[in-house]
Formats: C-alpha cells, structure tokens, sequence
C-alpha cells in the first residue's frame, strides 16, 4: 500500500505542505525547502502561486477517525497550569449570597 499525499502533521513551517511532499518522496523536509527557495528565486512569481495552490488542493495529514476538538486536542492542553479541581485534589470555593435588593454602592 502507497503512502497518500498529504500534509505533515509534525513537520509543520506554514501549512506543513512542503513537508507532506518531503515525506510522500521519503526524503529530508530540509531538502523539499531549500529546493522550494531556489525555485523561487528562479521562477519568481510562480512558486508563491503554486505553493497556496498546494496548501489549498493537499489534505490534512491529522487522523480524521479520532475527534480531536476541544479538550481532546493534543494542541489545547494547558500543561503549565493543571486544573487543580479535577481530581479532587482542592474544594472549591463557595459563592457567598448577595442580597438583591442591597443598592448602598449608589
């Protein structure tokens, strides 16, 4: 079975396009970029144009099966500053009442 064409999941620049493509052939990313750059220099104009054709036409390389939205997305975790209440480990504050009908801050 034949690897698909699609863009990096892990090797990500801009859109991981360049990537994709580096990973598709079996070669270095650094390879696909620094080709992309002298093209460019080359074909001035032309690769910008085809790189955003790319970005556009290549898939996404994450796996679609797994609903990786929300708090489920590996990119969304706070890992700096963990929930202390989720595991129990800290009570929560109670709210205290507020009485209605108090306007003496007017």
């Amino acid at each position: 079975m034949r690897k698909r064409l699609t863009k990096s999941p892990n090797n990500v620049v801009f859109t991981g396009t360049l990537a994709g493509i580096a990973e598709w052939l079996g070669i270095d990313p650094t390879i696909v970029r620094v080709m992309y750059v002298v093209a460019s220099f080359i074909f001035i104009g032309s690769p910008i144009v085809l790189y955003i054709v790319l970005a556009v036409l290549i898939p996404s390389g994450r796996n679609r099966g797994n609903n990786n939205y929300g708090h489920q997305n590996p990119y969304n975790r706070n890992t700096h500053n963990p929930n202390p209440y989720a595991n129990g480990q800290k009570q929560r504050k109670q709210a205290e009442k507020v009485n209605d009908d108090d306007w003496s801050d007017f």
